[in-house]
């Protein structure tokens, strides 16, 4: 067997956590550095975390302005009632922990306590969707689906390094409960190289056009529409791709305008399960718009628990990762 030209063998240790490819550029800790930034800037601005301050990288916070951060231990009920009432003395805190955790075990008081009286805290939160191998008990697949129905709630996917360090101070300026997926540790960096692209909160941004497909994204998934974009291009198929960092509110004149008189496929692109997230919102807001695409596909988890393994693995099994996600547009495009 001649093993020089074999694929280096997947590691199957679920503790393999990265999103970032070999040789890819990436920037550390860049949601860590941004608070630390805004709270050199803005005295009221407060940390507090479940036992996970490195694993969201509030460490950095805890080192620059301890006195303003917050360990609350493995009580994610009482991180986020602590928080709100941090946010009724005239605080600003951002509370952090694992998206599973934030949004299954402490989802009545982001309802209640936070949301209801529309109190300004910013909850972020690690592992978002398929990005930790460690199987159902900490992929939050379903996160979105849970926050999208939580009233008056903001709700940010960030694609990359540069969205989240300029999603940080914009959040803290928006008046009201926001939720933020969080990448964190070494963090890939990609729209750095979009012309003129900066994160603005509320507004979908065309990154590329493409008269074939249309990718509408958030989050890693951006990242890798912008890759597949780029594999299709040598066969010439054009791929647009539309990113969507505001989930809710969704920028539906982005989209209507993206899709409306354009015949090609519609592909909407999410690390997410295909209930309740961005796939649903975008079919409701063409249906509600009377706007029909040539095509319509959803891109995102199944409606499943998924397994445990290493993240490359598992990406390429659910169809998220550059050449599944690649492989099903071909087939839909026939």
């Amino acid at each position: 067997m001649n093993t020089a030209t074999e694929r280096p063998r997947l590691k199957t240790s679920a503790m393999i956590a990265s999103i970032a490819a070999e040789g890819q550029r990436v920037r550390a800790a860049p949601f860590g550095k941004a608070l630390v930034e805004l709270a050199r800037q803005r005295p009221e601005v407060v940390g507090l975390t479940a036992d996970l301050a490195k694993y969201t990288d509030l460490h950095l916070l805890a080192q620059a302005h301890p006195e303003r951060y917050f360990q609350m231990g493995m009580a994610e009920q009482l991180l986020l009632a602590a928080a709100g009432g941090m946010a009724k003395e005239g605080l600003l805190p951002f509370a952090t922990t694992y998206a599973v955790f934030a949004t299954r075990r402490a989802y009545d008081f982001i309802h209640q306590v936070i949301a209801e009286e529309n109190l300004n805290v910013k909850i972020c939160c690690a592992l978002p969707g398929l990005t930790t191998g460690y199987g159902p008990s900490h992929q939050a697949t379903e996160d979105l689906a849970m926050m999208r129905a939580v009233p008056g709630l903001t709700i940010v996917d960030p694609c990359d390094a540069l969205d989240i360090e300029q999603a940080v101070p914009q959040i803290a300026a928006h008046p009201g409960p926001v939720y933020m997926r969080l990448l964190r540790g070494n963090v890939p960096l990609v729209l750095d190289e979009i012309e003129g692209y900066r994160f603005e909160l509320g507004r979908a941004k065309l990154l590329r056009d493409g008269q074939d497909v249309l990718i509408i994204s958030s989050g890693l998934m951006t990242m890798r529409a912008l890759e597949v974009a780029q594999d299709l291009a040598a066969d010439r198929i054009g791929v647009a791709v539309l990113h969507c960092p505001t989930l809710k509110p969704l920028d539906e004149a982005a989209i209507v305008e993206q899709v409306r008189y354009k015949h090609r496929l519609v592909v909407v692109a999410e690390n997410h399960s295909i209930v309740g997230g961005l796939g649903e919102a975008v079919a409701s807001v063409l249906l509600r718009h009377r706007v029909q695409p040539a095509r319509f596909e959803l891109a995102g988890l199944p409606d499943a628990f998924l397994d445990a393994g290493a993240l490359p693995t598992l990406h390429q099994r659910y169809g998220i990762s550059r050449e599944a996600l690649g492989g099903r547009i071909c087939r839909w495009l026939g």
